[in-house]
């Protein structure tokens, strides 16, 4: 069992406690403990009973219950406490805005026990009658059911890629030629079909084998005798396992890594990219483009005409790539919300290749996520100064802070504390509810900051959970422009945002983007790689990726711009 995994159920545990008015007590110990432990960097499933006693927020009890779970995979009070629940009572909590006490309510007062219930509910006025409730509660309600029932049966792009990999590497054991193909492979950001393509000659042997793998659930209506469909058991996205000779599975590979609108694109001959698929003698993905008398175009931007526009005007080697990014900022330690400590951080950054390391923890206003007052700033910048002392000259923690822009679009911090941070990401984190007009109101009068040096998470989203608040990307962009203003690319596979289709604009009018990963412990750094991914299918090239400087460059810019501001002061 993982820490997730156990903090996962303990933090059910506690919800559901609630939820059936158990003791109040015993309630808030399981809370306290998932809020805590969710921090902890301690392999919870190795620990005895009196070490885990030793950890933040974990008595004799809940150390007796991690043991269970980390002993059997379950905890019988959860198991007790689910037996009791509609499963459907468990599905209204992933509605935004939907609490414990309101879930509780809906159920116990309308005797609302599913979505659709609620949904009808909602349709009826029935819950703005509610006391507690009222119209605005139930349009937000109706809202977030809407946009989960668009998002079912989708998984973010890190869980396809898991899933696709995990079935690349069991069906490579049983047969010559695997590739991953579809929308993992375009690097789509959100995906709903997870899709393969496996080489063979005898589709119904192939058929046959997939039969006796475990794990795998197949959609015998879906399927036909060529393809393989249903899931993976576990998760909520359809698998398409497709069967290809071996002279057709090159070209099969290109036409399916490539939406419709790509395949329609023509060259000056009037063969377009699908009939040069078709008609080609030699089917590799390259030949077919010389084909269609068309530029190559990686599979990451073969989504519309887009890429050509951009190839009119850039080559494929400029476009960023993992190994061109030489440092990372926009990151948290243990001083606010992150997992591991600055010094934690930074070593495994030196481990990666890296050669410079930005903390950017939350600010004061963050009080949630243990923000950083102006007192526990300077403490955490005397710390940073003596890790500093015992590098070379090839790396360098950068001292930044993650500023919570304001409703009124200030930063929570007076410019004197300001003024102490080598850069400064500025983000919304709360009152997400926004008109297209305030939102750009409120990024606007941020950006125009001259302490801000990144642009964080613009719109706020989380892919498959919440949508982003409007804003005018154009008026951000531009504005962006005018104030010397880096644009995040949020790596972390729950965000990537910016959305990528508004990157070549932004290089266009001359922002940079950053490849932030909001990392949170170790492995979150490594969520650059969909930063990178992302980047790519909106055409980011290196020269304007911001965490490509060398840590020369990127000193010397931090620099000149701390001096740009003094000297406007």
């Amino acid at each position: 069992m993982t820490n997730s995994e156990i903090v996962d159920l303990l933090e059910l545990t506690g919800r559901l406690m609630e939820l059936h008015d158990r003791d109040t007590f015993k309630t808030r110990t399981f809370q306290t403990a998932a809020f805590n432990l969710d921090k902890s960097t301690a392999d919870l499933a190795n620990l005895p009973v009196e070490e885990l006693v030793k950890l933040q927020g974990v008595g004799k009890s809940v150390a007796q219950k991690i043991r269970e779970i980390a002993d059997t995979g379950r905890l019988t009070d959860l198991d007790e406490l689910l037996a009791e629940t509609p499963s459907g009572v468990l599905d209204m909590f992933r509605i935004k805005g939907l609490g414990v006490k309101k879930v509780r309510t809906l159920w116990r007062e309308l005797g609302i026990d599913n979505l659709r219930d609620l949904q009808l509910a909602g349709e009826n006025g029935q819950i703005a009658k509610i006391k507690g409730f009222g119209a605005s509660t139930q349009e937000k309600i109706l809202a977030a059911l809407e946009f989960l029932q668009e998002q079912q049966g989708k998984v973010r792009m890190d869980k396809a890629a898991m899933i696709a990999n995990l079935l690349h590497d069991e069906l490579m054991k049983r047969f010559e030629r695997v590739e991953i193909s579809g929308q993992v492979r375009l690097k789509a950001q959100e995906v709903d079909v997870v899709q393969l393509l496996v080489q063979t000659s005898d589709p119904v042997s192939a058929m046959l084998t997939l039969g006796q793998l475990p794990n795998l659930e197949q959609n015998e209506l879906e399927s036909s005798p060529f393809a393989w469909r249903g899931r993976l058991a576990g998760f909520d996205v359809q698998v398409e396992i497709l069967f290809y000779p071996a002279e057709q599975i090159d070209r099969q590979l290109f036409i399916h890594t490539a939406a419709e609108p790509h395949l329609k694109q023509a060259g000056a001959g009037g063969v377009t990219l699908l009939q040069a698929a078709y008609t080609s003698e030699e089917t590799s993905e390259t030949a077919i483009y010389e084909r269609a008398g068309l530029p190559y175009i990686v599979p990451e931007m073969r989504e519309d005409d887009f890429a050509f526009r951009w190839a009119s005007r850039h080559q494929n080697d400029e476009l960023v790539t993992w190994e061109d990014l030489r440092g990372t900022l926009h990151n948290h330690s243990t001083w606010s919300d992150g997992k591991q400590s600055v010094a934690g951080m930074a070593a495994y950054c030196r481990e990666l290749g890296l050669t410079y390391f930005g903390i950017a923890d939350h600010s004061k206003t963050a009080s949630y996520a243990g923000g950083l007052d102006a007192e526990r700033v300077q403490q955490q910048q005397l710390e940073i100064d003596q890790l500093n002392k015992g590098f070379g000259n090839d790396f360098r923690i950068f001292k930044g802070i993650e500023s919570d822009i304001l409703g009124d679009g200030s930063l929570d911090y007076d410019d004197a504390t300001l003024a102490t941070f080598d850069y400064v990401v500025a983000s919304v984190h709360q009152t997400l509810t926004m008109s297209l007009e305030k939102a750009t109101t409120r990024l606007l009068r941020a950006i125009e900051n001259p302490y801000t040096t990144i642009l964080g998470h613009p719109t706020g989203r989380l892919l498959l959970a919440r949508e982003g608040y409007p804003i005018d990307h154009r008026a951000i962009i531009d504005a962006c422009a005018e104030h010397n203003v880096v644009i995040e690319i949020n790596a972390s596979p729950y965000r990537l945002d910016i959305d990528w289709r508004w990157i070549d604009y932004a290089m266009q009018q001359g922002v940079m983007l950053s490849i932030n990963p909001d990392a949170h412990d170790l492995a979150g750094l490594l969520d650059m790689h969909y930063g990178v991914a992302i980047g790519r299918k909106g055409g980011l090239t290196k020269a304007m990726t911001f965490n490509a400087l060398t840590l020369a460059e990127m000193t010397d810019y931090l620099q000149q711009r701390r001096k740009k501001i003094r000297k406007g002061a």
